[in-house]
């Protein structure tokens, strides 16, 4: 609680989003996608999905978000895959970040789950 005793109000979904965007854009991320989870799930507001160079690009990339989200009042983030940096997962509550070496990323095509949409066939 702050001094008013009103509980602390962090940033809201959207600007969760910018700020990861916006950190993985300047750290040299690859092919990153939002995807508006809005009617699709109740876990997240959004997911946002990057490929790193490298198992030590996703890891560097992974530690950068994880901080940045720190920094602003998203005490836990939950981490999954690393030290094998594959593919790391981020769980700030609002937004789940999913970062992959590519044919990782090719292999699970998280995209194609979450947003058929982007992939209908041509008419």
């Amino acid at each position: 609680m702050d001094k008013t005793g009103n509980l602390p109000v962090g940033p809201d979904a959207a600007e969760l989003v910018k700020l990861v965007m916006d950190r993985l854009d300047e750290e040299k991320a690859e092919e990153i996608v939002e995807i508006d989870l809005a009617g699709k799930s109740d876990v997240a507001d959004s997911l946002i999905i990057a490929s790193g160079r490298s198992q030590r690009h996703v890891g560097a990339l992974a530690d950068k978000i994880a901080r940045a989200l720190k920094e602003v009042g998203i005490g836990q983030v939950k981490t999954e895959g690393l030290p094998a940096c594959d593919w790391v997962l981020l769980d700030a509550g609002d937004i789940i970040v999913h970062l992959f070496r590519p044919e990782v990323r090719d292999f699970y095509n998280l995209e194609r789950i979450w947003a058929p949409e982007r992939f209908k066939p041509a008419e």
